[in-house]
């Protein structure tokens, strides 16, 4: 007999991991979350949390919080490059991401991992239904039909876990991924990288070159990641196996001369505070499920660093994941929804996978001078815009009703967003009013379906028709082209920007992606094919 029961297991207590906690209890989940380190990460591997992700915090009602611990805005747009931090050749661009501003609510950020883990353990700790243990290891995993089987060991003893479903969130070098003989694709490791957290006050020689990325073509390069801007900073470098290079040679004091060359002060005050080997790879996993096991962030897909994709991409999977769990446990759709995770995330992995090898691909050609500093830093700073591969990613699968139109055809997919309420894009920012106060569209999307219609047009009551049988909860926001009344929500340009007319709407997931659009009047019939369809309900 086990020892607990939950809904659902997760393994890993990153930032993937700790969303899919928060999510499962936002959708009424009970969770697991067993971590076999002791606390949070001490070193920021991550830094960039993109304007999706910045939209889920805000929708956790968690923004204030990181953008409190998180670097000033106006500190994280800019790149620099240079044969140091202080020699005369530095060259320093911000990068053009002013005309993204307008596309959503809120905005990429830079909040370092360690700070962004504390902000979102705590929320996952605090909230209902979740039970999240660190320094807890899982020892064996097992499936049958009807569930999953663990083993988790810690300080307190051994205990036996039953879930229905499992997450595996355990990084790179994933356990579970092993364990269920899923292979990964892509090329060879890129190169054996070594960070360096260190603590200096290079605030005084940075006057006028503050940077949340630095690159140095030095006699070791290496690149340069602020921290907090202040006074924690990371260098990252590497070395060649195949030329005798080795982590061992990294001892203290060869890192603080690499810091002391990287910055340009042969004196410079440096105290080390952490030194992490790791692997610059570029793979993704064959699948992202197996049974009842599914695999979320690095253990599906493992980026360059170079763009900041791979915590944000993890994260997006346990949003797409988590509402299409809880409908399956909920009896309110059918398993055949749970496919739809692979067909949906899997492309996007890969995508995104492809995308940070390209931006690695820019950084080890600058590094060899195969690019003059100006060039370099103009393609660095433009590929830090790139809202088209983080807002503009759409899905293809059963859990979409196609409505015969055609995706946007961007010039550059990559920077471009282009807004569309196509099915299967995300739903659109469009500011709205309700009385004097001012709301997005995203603000209104439920943990349910959510359809969106122009006030007035009928498809309110085809909703309760639709779902109050069948126990789906469908919330409804009506809006208005001008004012009608102190709760009314306003917005004369909403029925342009989603392509609704007059009389249709707009069936919105949980996770912000359109699942179904009309422009005909109201069908009961209409809504309840395409209710049926998107959660699998045969």
């Amino acid at each position: 007999m086990a020892d607990f029961e939950v809904d659902v297991l997760i393994v890993g207590g990153g930032p993937v991991g700790l969303a899919a906690s928060i999510e499962c209890s936002r959708h009424g989940l009970t969770s697991l979350l067993v971590e076999r380190h002791a606390g949070t990460s001490i070193f920021p591997k991550a830094r960039l949390v993109s304007t999706r992700t910045m939209e889920l915090v805000r929708a956790w009602g968690l923004a204030d919080e990181v953008e409190r611990v998180g670097l000033p805005r106006e500190d994280s747009l800019a790149v620099g490059v240079g044969s140091s931090l202080t020699a005369a050749d530095f060259h320093r661009e911000v990068a053009p991401l002013a005309e993204d501003a307008p596309h959503s609510p809120t905005y990429t950020y830079i909040c370092a991992q360690d700070r962004f883990e504390v902000v979102l353990r705590a929320e996952a700790e605090r909230a209902a239904g979740a039970d999240v243990r660190f320094a807890t290891t899982l020892t064996s995993l097992e499936q049958d039909g009807s569930g999953v089987d663990a083993v988790v060991e810690s300080a307190s003893g051994v205990a036996a876990v039953r879930a229905r479903y499992a997450i595996a969130a355990d990084g790179g070098r994933s356990t579970v991924r092993a364990r269920l003989g899923i292979g990964v694709e892509g090329p060879p490791p890129l190169g054996h990288m070594i960070s360096i957290m260190f603590d200096a006050d290079l605030v005084p020689l940075l006057t006028d070159r503050m940077c949340a990325l630095y690159f140095v073509r030095s006699a070791i390069p290496c690149a340069v990641e602020a921290v907090d801007n202040r006074r924690r900073w990371i260098v990252q470098t590497g070395y060649d196996p195949a030329e005798g290079g080795s982590e061992a040679d990294f001892t203290p004091e060869f890192c603080v001369r690499v810091v002391r060359e990287a910055v340009g002060v042969p004196d410079l005050d440096v105290e080390l505070v952490g030194v992490m080997p790791w692997l610059q790879q570029a793979v993704t996993a064959t699948r992202f499920r197996s049974g009842r096991v599914f695999l979320a962030g690095d253990s599906a897909h493992v980026s360059t660093p170079q763009g900041g994709f791979g915590m944000n991409c993890g994260i997006q999977d346990a949003h797409n994941l988590v509402w299409k769990l809880a409908a399956v446990l909920s009896g309110v759709a059918g398993e055949a929804l749970l496919d739809t995770y692979d067909a949906e995330r899997h492309p996007i992995g890969e995508r995104t996978v492809g995308e940070s090898l390209a931006n690695a691909l820019i950084t080890f050609r600058m590094m060899e001078g195969e690019l003059s500093m100006k060039e370099a830093i103009e393609q660095q700073a433009g590929r830090r815009s790139c809202e088209g591969l983080v807002l503009g990613f759409h899905y293809e699968s059963a859990a979409v009703v196609p409505d015969g139109t055609g995706a946007p055809s961007p010039d550059d997919p990559y920077r471009t967003y282009v807004p569309t309420a196509r099915p299967g894009h995300r739903a659109p920012h469009v500011p709205l009013a309700r009385g004097g106060e001012e709301l997005s569209t995203l603000d209104l999307i439920g943990p349910g379906l959510t359809l969106f219609t122009p006030a007035g047009s009928g498809w309110a009551e085809a909703a309760e028709e639709v779902g109050s049988p069948i126990g789906v909860a469908v919330g409804v926001v009506e809006v208005a082209a001008s004012a009608e009344g102190s709760s009314a929500v306003v917005s004369p340009t909403w029925a342009s920007v989603y392509g609704v007319g007059e009389a249709g709407a707009v069936l919105v997931r949980p996770d912000g992606h359109v699942a179904w659009r009309t422009t005909a009047p109201v069908s009961v019939d209409a809504l309840a094919a395409a209710v049926d369809a998107v959660l699998a309900r045969a």
